[in-house]
């Protein structure tokens, strides 16, 4: 047996000549691409590439060195096309955005509509994104809220999209890619839950309890554990809840809503604090139908889908690595009509005026289907 030093002197010579071949394939790619400016030809050709990966790896008979071929040889094409990208953006060909910069955001005599009645999480991140404005209103879903972006009855409409325990709102993500609007901002708020009854009523009187289905999940535990006796029923919002208790002013029904339904509702608070998590936020987006974005913009949200593939999302992910680009979010939805195929949803850091952005882009558009950016913000 040779001595563990000696055997690694000889990988290290291997390694060198392996660099070398590495660093002449990466000039070959520059004449590649070159070639596919000239002749208006995409980068990716996933048919070659497979065929290429096949004849590289034929009459390997052990299976884990065949494997490791393939994932050698598919990154190093990768790594390619990513140097072929950078190419094209040097050229100025890296495809262009619809999406328009500005300085700021208008406001002003702008109408917006959040889901619920007054009371409801919505139009309390609706206030604290815009303030006080004097033209809004409430609707009775999430739905009608982006009818409302797309009609033009509604500028801006505030929904949620993610909830720090009971996770996010699949519903609005699958209203993102419905109708063409745009992320523009968001709001973050912390949630606390009360339980509401009527002014004459005790706990030991509640049998019913009324709030949104996200709404029980977060008090999940309380209902669970404390309270098991409370049948829960699920309503379109939790203000919706405290205006139903109020409405029919019957003492065995509560309702979980925020303290601000107290007030506005006239029921009395039989307890606070009722979420499973104390430190409870909701993430809620703003978004518009004109495709606008501030020059100062920190975060990208996009979509996209691909292929029933082995690899195709860890390859896809791969540039946002490459261009040195940090994701904070990725959720999957399954595609209607298309059984066990998956559109994604990402969030990344970035400006859409930058080119580690644009060329991450660029890649993205040649090796993923149906790719839409849903907002700079």
């Amino acid at each position: 047996m040779r001595d563990l030093k000696e055997v690694r002197q000889d990988i290290d010579r291997i390694d060198k000549e392996i660099l070398k071949l590495y660093e002449e394939r990466m000039v070959l790619a520059e004449e590649v691409a070159a070639y596919k400016i000239e002749n208006h030809k995409a980068i990716y050709d996933r048919i070659r590439e497979e065929k290429k990966l096949e004849k590289l790896s034929d009459g390997i008979e052990d299976d884990l060195l065949k494997q490791g071929v393939i994932e050698l040889f598919e990154q190093i094409m990768s790594s390619n096309r990513k140097k072929q990208y950078r190419i094209l953006a040097e050229h100025g060909l890296v495809g262009k955005s619809n999406f328009t910069p500005v300085d700021k955001l208008d406001f002003s005599e702008k109408n917006i509509v959040y889901q619920g009645v007054p009371g409801a999480y919505s139009q309390a991140a609706m206030v604290a994104f815009f303030g006080l404005p004097e033209q809004a209103y409430p609707v009775d879903t999430w739905r009608e809220a982006m009818v409302a972006i797309r009609t033009g009855m509604a500028d801006y409409a505030v929904l949620p999209i993610e909830n720090s325990t009971a996770g996010v709102v699949y519903e609005n993500y699958d209203l993102l890619m419905e109708y063409d609007v745009s992320i523009v901002g968001e709001q973050i708020i912390p949630i606390s839950h009360c339980l509401l009854g009527t002014k004459d009523a005790k706990i030991s009187d509640i049998k019913t309890v009324y709030s949104h289905p996200q709404a029980l999940m977060q008090c999940s535990d309380y209902l669970r554990l404390s309270h098991p006796e409370f049948s829960a029923v699920a309503l379109d919002n939790t203000a919706m809840s405290a205006k139903k208790v109020m409405d029919e002013n019957d003492k065995t029904q509560a309702a979980i809503a925020g303290k601000i339904n107290a007030e506005i509702y006239g029921l009395k608070i039989l307890d606070e604090n009722i979420q499973n998590d104390k430190n409870n936020e909701t993430r809620f987006i703003i978004v518009s139908g004109e495709k606008l974005y501030k020059k100062d913009a920190g975060t990208i949200s996009l979509c996209f889908e691909l292929s029933n593939d082995k690899g195709t999302l860890y390859h896809t992910l791969s540039h946002f690595i490459f261009n040195g680009l940090s994701m904070s979010r990725i959720e999957s939805r399954p595609i209607k009509g298309r059984n066990w195929e998956y559109r994604f949803f990402i969030d990344f850091e970035g400006n859409l005026m930058e080119e580690a952005v644009q060329n991450a882009l660029r890649g993205l558009q040649e090796e993923t289907n149906k790719l839409r950016i849903l907002g700079n913000y």
